[in-house]
């Protein structure tokens, strides 16, 4: 969706600064100078389906295979917050090698005046600064060019708000395997609602609660979404143990244990479980769906409801979930 200009807004798109990235500081060949010294040329890194390079052995990476990519860009008044979370963790794999490909770009670079000025007081009193729609809109054009989408290939515009759709792994995995999205971060009171009402497609929430801005709810959804990418994570299999998964119905993760055997704890000795170590697959896998089953019911009792509307619990799990109850 391209939005229409804003009432008195020039249809010629005022010059302003480009997406600050992380991973190079070449500076960009084309356009405007970006915002900081973490920049690469945007036709270089726009490259739909561009042959990634090899993460770490995984098995995409050593049969060259082209692994295709995904752009979120991201509209912030605090970009140095997501630097650390692009470098830092397992997840980086996802971003440096650009299957994840993350762009940055702060609206106050494309407000006006000598101090752009991109929040101002709320009509009708109150406390607090609300974001202008006018900075906005422009640096949404910029973002809107610079991706080079045709109409019909136009990604969301997504806000992180208190009133939007509970952040969860279904979404995360629709996420995964979409092309991508403009995450709008919010700050002091909020975003002036015509912008909103004109330009933004969807709207997401991480809980009944608030935070300072959307930046930590966008790099929550960066990370849920990298985590799920072909060969970010060391064992393909691991994200397919996690809670909510598919694969565990839905349900919650059982408990792990590591080395030592016997943990020497503030309350005494404490032993790994026996069927642990016993090498026993099939028993393993079953004390592990019975925990699985355990802590479902017994802490979200509507993610086995969920499960047995599905038609994802065996016979073994309902006999399992009803001697529970009686105990």
């Amino acid at each position: 969706m391209v939005a229409p200009p804003l009432k008195g807004q020039q249809q010629q798109q005022q010059p302003g600064k480009a997406a600050s990235t992380l991973f190079s500081k070449k500076p960009a060949e084309t356009g405007p100078p970006a915002s900081d010294a973490f920049t690469q040329g945007a036709a270089e890194r726009a490259l739909p389906g561009r042959q990634c390079r090899p993460l770490g052995g995984t098995p995409q990476a050593a049969r060259g295979v082209t692994i295709p990519t995904m752009r979120f860009d991201v509209i912030t008044l605090f970009p140095e917050l997501f630097e650390p979370f692009f470098k830092s963790g397992i997840t980086r794999r996802a971003f440096e090698s650009r299957q994840v490909d993350v762009r940055l770009w702060n609206p106050r670079d494309h407000a006006q005046g000598n101090y752009r000025r991109v929040d101002d007081r709320p009509f009708g009193g109150g406390p607090g600064m609300v974001m202008m729609a006018e900075p906005l809109w422009r640096c949404l054009q910029a973002v809107r060019t610079d991706r080079d989408d045709s109409a019909e290939s136009q990604v969301p515009v997504v806000l992180f708000s208190p009133i939007g759709d509970r952040l969860n792994h279904d979404m995360a995995s629709e996420w995964s395997e979409s092309p991508g999205a403009i995450l709008l971060c919010g700050r002091y009171e909020g975003i002036d609602q015509r912008f909103i009402d004109a330009c933004v497609d969807r709207q997401i929430s991480l809980g009944d609660f608030v935070l300072s801005g959307g930046e930590i709810a966008a790099i929550a959804l960066l990370d849920a979404v990298a985590r799920l990418m072909p060969g970010v994570l060391s064992d393909e299999g691991s994200h397919q143990q996690d809670s909510f998964n598919p694969a565990l119905s839905g349900l919650l993760d059982s408990p792990h244990h590591t080395r030592p055997e016997v943990w020497e704890g503030p309350a005494g000795p404490v032993d790994v479980p026996d069927v642990l170590l016993g090498g026993h697959h099939e028993r393993i896998a079953r004390y592990r769906r019975e925990q699985s089953l355990t802590l479902s019911q017994t802490l979200r009792p509507e993610l086995v409801e969920q499960a047995r509307a599905a038609g994802q619990l065996t016979k073994a799990d309902e006999t399992f979930l009803r001697a529970i109850k009686k105990l």
